[in-house]
This record gives structure tokens, sequence and C-alpha cells, in this order.
């Protein structure tokens, strides 16, 4: 009875081949943060991979952080509000923490300083707005507020407000951040899957599902058992990147500042 009471959940393990469904291609890209001139090219790119894919589902997967710390996070939110509905793509966008920073700063302006500490002040600027000189000033802050709220039109604020937070997809689990170890990754806290960060990064507790995220910059695209980190910080480094994934198929696919054209490298299964 007492051995009974006390037995060991089963250990969970990643899946030693991850594989999409059969008929299935996904291509899951990276944070953008206002980079529109990498975020056109790859794209584009991936449209034309689309087109020429015999798959039966083809799903472009955008992992969050559209705004803030790149020139144009404007030009970025429409862009991907406005991608055609009659390719055959699934579009599916995620909300990343920079977003849910955004919308909290439309709700509360008192946010306003805490959100332009970490790039909320270059998304402003890309509305034609600018943070106060005197940043302690809630009336100030309740200013701006309700001018970036006039000045977004409702197809912004109808994509900024219906963004995902996860999606699965055969062996692969999508979110912006990663997911709590331990927790069923069906039941992971929303603020984790927006904001976790060295917990899930520094554990080798293993999901049931591959976790396929952005937030956590790298130089290169990180590849191990548990998880692919596909945030290569392209506000700054001018490379952002995506990982297409067909059965059990991986390949990293770059859009490159100052290149034409986007680099492809295919990853071991």
């Amino acid at each position: 009875m007492i051995s009974t009471l006390f037995k060991r959940r089963p250990r969970i393990a990643a899946p030693e081949r991850p594989e999409t469904p059969s008929g299935t291609v996904v291509w899951a890209i990276g944070d953008i943060h206002g980079r529109l001139d990498l975020l056109q090219p790859l794209v584009e790119a991936i449209m034309a991979d689309a087109a020429a894919s015999a798959a039966a589902r083809k799903v472009v997967i955008f992992l969050g952080d559209y705004v803030d710390r790149g020139p144009d996070s404007r030009g970025v939110i429409r862009y991907l509000a406005d991608l055609p509905a009659d390719l055959g793509i699934e579009w599916r966008f995620l909300k990343g923490n920079h977003e849910e920073a955004m919308l909290d700063f439309l709700d509360d302006p008192s946010a306003g300083a805490r959100w332009c500490e970490y790039g909320g002040d270059a998304a402003l600027r890309s509305y034609g707005l600018k943070p106060p000189e005197l940043k302690h000033k809630v009336e100030a802050w309740a200013r701006i507020s309700a001018d970036l709220d006039h000045k977004l039109t409702p197809r912004e604020r109808d994509f900024l407000e219906n963004l995902e937070l996860s999606l699965s997809i055969g062996d692969y689990f999508f979110s912006h951040a990663g997911a709590r170890p331990g927790d069923p990754l069906d039941r992971q806290s929303d603020r984790d899957l927006m904001w976790i960060r060295n917990s899930f990064l520094d554990s080798e507790v293993e999901f049931e599902k591959v976790v396929v995220h952005g937030h956590t910059p790298t130089r290169e695209v990180h590849v191990d058992r548990r998880r692919i980190g596909v945030d290569t910080k392209a506000y700054d480094s001018g490379v952002l990147s995506a990982v297409r994934l067909e059965g059990a198929a991986r390949t990293i696919v770059r859009a490159v500042e100052g290149e034409t054209g986007v680099a492809r490298e295919v990853l071991a299964a």
C-alpha cells in the first residue's frame, strides 16, 4: 500500500527522433524585433519553398517579439497582419513578452517607463511618438498611451490582441520563451510561455516534445535533445533565423543583413 502511494512518476523523455506528422511541413521564425528588412526576404523565401512543397499541410509559425528594439515595429505588425490567406499556408502568430508589454502600456500607461527600458521606445518611434523627457510623470505617459492607441489601426490592434500562446504539431511544441520543467506542456502558465528563461534553459529535465522557442538570443540557432532556440538577435546581429521541420528533417533558413536571398543549413535529424 505504502509503495503504491509513493510510486515515482515515470520519467518523461524527449522523442528519440522527433518528427512532424506525415504530409506536414513547418517553418518557425525567431524574434523579429522591428527588422522588417530581414522579415520580408525570409517570408518570401518560405512562401516560395511552400509553393514548391507537396505537403498537404504547410504551417508558418512566428515565435513572438515582433516589436521593440529594431527600427520598424509598426511595419512588421502591418506586414504580418496582411499576409495573404490564399496561398495554402497556415499562418500562426505566437505572443512574446514584448507584445504583452506593449498591450500592458495601452491598458496601463504607468507601465511605459518599464516597457521602454527594454526597447519600447523604438516601437513608439515607429509610430511617430517618443517617451516623455520626465519619465516619472504618469500624466505624460497617459498622453503617449492615448496617442499610440489612436495610431493603431483596427487591424493592428486585432493582430496584437489575438496572438496565441503555444502550439503543438507532431513531436514539437512551440512557444515564445520555453516551458516550465516538470510541468506538462498542456498545463504551462501564460507567464512562463512568454517570459521563462534560466529555469528552462539550465534544466536537464526533458519534455514529452521538443520545445521550439525564441526569447533568449544566441549567435547560432541552438539545437539539443530538449529544445531548438531560434532567436539570433536579429535587431543587433542582422541575422533573422527560422527552422524548417518536415518529417525528421530539420533545416535552418536565415536572412542576413547586406546579403541577397537567404542562406540554408541542413541540421542532423
